[in-house]
């Protein structure tokens, strides 16, 4: 099946470069799309449970998805998950 979540902190092509790398080292996920103007994370997955499973993954990593509180610790997630998706792509 495929899903769709609007994430908030999603700024840059740093930043969706690290949400699909991380996204597709789960197991059941593939085809991540991270559309950044729009704030959209797009992916296949075989059971509820590992959507869910990216759900929690991306508000770990600092991009909660606009149903979830957007706290001063999630920014700061982000803008070190941002500055890794840009020194991986050097």
């Amino acid at each position: 099946m495929k899903t769709t979540i609007i994430v908030q902190n999603l700024k840059c092509n740093g930043c969706a470069k690290t949400i699909s790398s991380k996204l597709t080292d789960i197991a059941n996920i593939s085809e991540v799309i991270v559309d950044v103007e729009a704030s959209k994370v797009s992916f296949l997955y075989e059971d509820i449970d590992d959507a869910l499973i990216v759900k929690n993954r991306l508000k770990s990593l600092g991009y909660p998805s606009i149903n979830d509180k957007n706290s001063v610790s999630a920014k700061a997630m982000s803008y070190m998950s941002c500055a890794t998706g840009k020194i991986s792509t050097l």
